[in-house]
């Protein structure tokens, strides 16, 4: 370690004082959330709501699709509304309309610009003030107040259930009908509504600002962007430039550009070992990643359809079985599946190698093990989903094995806690391989930052149990984000580049003291801006102004180690040409460089993109988010996965020849998939979004009217393209893994050789 001390100190600094601040300011978190009122009443007492009430709704909420049905506080889904927006737009013009009868017995657009401003006055006046007793836990209102909320639930109520009315509206929010059939729990679910939209209005005691900092932008009672918001947008992008900056400037003066690569061994050192039992079992492995893949694709291409049809598939009505909320949830659950499937699986491939070739004692029947207990907890979890969106499924079982409501941690917390169990099973299948390997002599700092990566991999998820289903959602965005960024775009980050630059030097291409130095170095750089930059997602999820100040500043500098990543694409690139045998596996190059384009594209640049709070107060909840979304998640995280599956496939199948015309229309079709479906709709409607934001407010980017324009629903009808192009590829790369599973074409010279790695197994 003494050649590392530095850079093991750093990354161990650098991890105590990003905790230090996550923690900190968590409990900040739980401090200062919106209260929930134990009652909500009249000015004369009478009862109108209480806090179990608005728990039962967001428990409703949750039982139709919660974040995979329109959003709350901007999280979630982008056909439907988001509810807090929409409901806050549809109560404050019932106010004013009720305000213009009572004052001057005319309907408010009758009125004349002097009387509209003064009524607006007292709108902005009733809205904003707090009414919220914390000694008592009651929430008075007026009794206009309470006029306008029941003319906006009775609305509400309509639009969940099937009234012929609202079928137009239903389908163009790519609703099913009788979403929430219970004409109770509807009720709920309104108040719910109401206590989300109320915290958006409604201002922070000894504050000027609402619970969710002014957000959304709504004219009609002055939500607007803050002060702190202005400021901490700057100091964000100067951070940016000077992170940028600050990078080029160490790597050119303080790394050593005097390092020569090793010569590169006659022979891939990774195949002077017979394939172990393991390492074999494997491919079933690769073909449920594949299998996943392509399901998830085919889905994605379903969900966007809903879009323009919103209840239909080329005029088949299929909402009635597969509403937009059920195909959109099982679209991101198997996404996160198979991705997570290609890892495992690189670990798993890894674990015999680091443990010098051989299988610790009962691997394979653990590696077999895992396998079907994640195949128990894809299928049980798609059974759930689909049982509590049909609203088969009893209510009180809804949570725990149903739908969670809440993106990308959509399965019920029994298939969460199965899926932990998983990769903590996992986690120990690996370490029965390293651990040996770390008590043998010579340098083992790059093995055990591995294990670390590993280690955390295994055990973060679990921040997904700091919830329940009762849970202040402020609270649960907390927790929920430390799985969706801090375990995924952190551990995950962490494990890649590990995972990699270990079988790099293990094949002798690029040297330990290399690998390790770089491994230790980006390592510190993701954790950096990728711990405390969680909070990012937090600047409106009813946090204070240290929280937005906070994930402000330092995730601008996650994005710094990603827009210089080109340089790593090169190095990946020229791995090929240090050895001949490297053609073997130059595909699953091809697609670790693709992972470092979009790495620099979709993380850096559409990240950033979103990352300033005065950015993210205008496009949260917006087609800006999945263009992020896409370009990240698919293009960082799908492309290793890939890479990882065509790598393990390649040694598992000695003398595998890659079907040259599958992988060329398999990788070139992803990324030109990928590309026309951001360039040509998601990105152009999440910019009139934005105009339409900026301009009138969020109600009206989401609304009906707005969405269902000619030239969005043109936008949307140009994805097809950039889809059909994606799933052709998608095909083949899906064909090629399927083909080199069951029917691989061998080199001839390479056939005794796989024929003795198949006798020794």
């Amino acid at each position: 370690m003494a050649n590392y001390r530095r850079l093991w100190f750093t990354l161990i600094a650098v991890l105590a004082i990003t905790f230090a601040l996550l923690g900190y300011f968590g409990a900040e978190v739980y401090r200062a959330a919106p209260p929930i009122p134990e009652r909500v009443v009249s000015e004369t007492g009478e009862l109108l709501m209480t806090k179990d009430s608005i728990l039962d709704g967001q428990t409703a909420w949750q039982s139709v699709g919660g974040m995979q049905l329109g959003s709350i506080w901007g999280h979630g889904a982008y056909q439907a509304p988001d509810w807090t927006a929409d409901w806050l737009h549809r109560e404050l013009v019932a106010w004013l309309d009720l305000a213009a009868w009572d004052t001057y017995d005319q309907p408010f657009d009758a009125l004349t610009g002097a009387q509209q401003n003064q009524l607006n006055y007292e709108l902005n006046q009733a809205y904003r003030t707090n009414t919220y007793h914390p000694d008592s836990g009651e929430l008075v209102l007026s009794e206009r107040r309470i006029e306008a909320i029941r003319s906006t639930a009775g609305y509400y109520s309509k639009l969940f259930s099937d009234d012929p009315a609202l079928q137009p509206t239903r389908a163009n929010y790519a609703m099913k009908e009788n979403t929430l059939p219970d004409a109770g729990r509807r009720q709920q679910l309104t108040e719910f509504f109401f206590w989300t939209a109320w915290a958006a209005s409604t201002e922070r005691p000894g504050s000027d600002a609402t619970y969710t900092n002014n957000w959304p932008h709504e004219p009609l009672i002055n939500n607007e962007p803050t002060a702190e918001n202005v400021v901490w947008s700057v100091v964000s992008i100067i951070l940016l430039i000077a992170g940028v900056g600050g990078l080029v400037w160490a790597w050119a003066f303080l790394s050593r550009h005097d390092d020569r690569d090793p010569e590169a061994p006659r022979k891939d050192p990774l195949t002077s070992f017979a394939l172990t039992a393991s390492q074999k079992a494997l491919g079933k492995y690769l073909f449920l990643v594949v299998a996943l893949f392509t399901f998830q694709v085919m889905l994605g291409g379903f969900t966007a359809h809903y879009t323009v049809e919103g209840q239909s598939f080329y005029g088949i009505n299929v909402s009635e079985w597969f509403p937009y909320s059920l195909v959109r949830t099982w679209h991101i659950q198997s996404a996160l599946f198979w991705i997570a499937t290609g890892f495992l699986a690189a670990g798993l491939f890894l674990a015999p190698i680091i443990n010098g070739g051989k299988d610790p004692v009962y691997q394979k029947l653990g590696v077999d093990v895992l396998f079907w207990a994640l195949v128990v907890v894809v299928v049980g979890s798609f059974i759930g989903n689909y049982l509590a969106i049909a609203q088969i499924m009893p209510a009180e079982w809804n949570f725990w094995l149903g739908h969670q409501g809440y993106e990308f941690v959509d399965l019920g917390r029994l298939w969460q806690i199965g899926k932990f169990t998983g990769i903590a099973f996992w986690l120990v299948l690996m370490l029965r391989g390293i651990v040996p390997a770390l008590r043998q002599p010579g340098d083992k700092n790059l093995l055990a930052l591995l294990t670390a990566s590993v280690v955390a991999i295994g055990l973060f998820y679990g921040a997904g149990f700091f919830y329940g289903e009762r849970t202040h959602i402020s609270i649960m965005e907390y927790w929920r984000w430390w799985i969706v960024h801090l375990w995924v775009e952190g551990f995950f980050e962490v494990f890649a580049t590990t995972a990699l630059a270990f079988i790099f030097c293990s094949m002798g291409l690029v040297s330990r003291t290399v690998a390790t130095s770089a491994s230790l170095a980006s390592a510190s750089l993701f954790m950096l801006g990728g711990v405390p930059g969680t909070f990012h997602h937090l600047y409106f999820a009813g946090t204070t102004t240290p929280v937005m100040a906070v994930g402000a500043t330092f995730s601008a500098l996650e994005v710094v180690p990603l827009v210089v990543l080109g340089y790593e694409a090169w190095e990946n690139w020229r791995l090929k040409q240090r050895a001949p045998w490297m053609e073997n596996v130059r595909w699953p190059l091809m697609f670790f460089v693709a992972v470092a384009f979009w790495n620099m594209l979709g993380a850096g640049v559409f990240g950033f993109m979103i990352n300033p709070p005065i950015s993210l107060y205008y496009v949260q909840g917006l087609n800006t988010t999945p263009t992020h979304a896409h370009a990240a998640l698919f293009g960082v995280y799908g492309f290793l996965a890939l890479g990882f599956t065509l790598l393990v496939l390649r040694y598992i199948r000695p003398g595998l020849v890659f079907d040259e015309r599958l992988m060329k229309t398999g990788f070139w079709w992803l990324n030109a998939g990928l590309v026309l479906m951001l360039a040509t709709s998601l990105l152009p409607i999440g910019i009139l979004q934005f105009l339409a934001s900026a301009g009138k407010g969020l109600w009206y980017a989401r609304s009906e009217g707005f969405m269902q324009t000619d030239l969005l629903q043109t936008l949307r009808w140009v994805r097809t393209f950039g889809d059909v192009v994606f799933i052709v590829g998608a095909l083949a790369v899906t064909w090629q893994v399927v083909k080199g599973l069951f029917f691989p074409t061998l080199k001839e010279e390479e056939l005794p050789v796989a024929a003795a790695a198949a006798d020794q197994t």
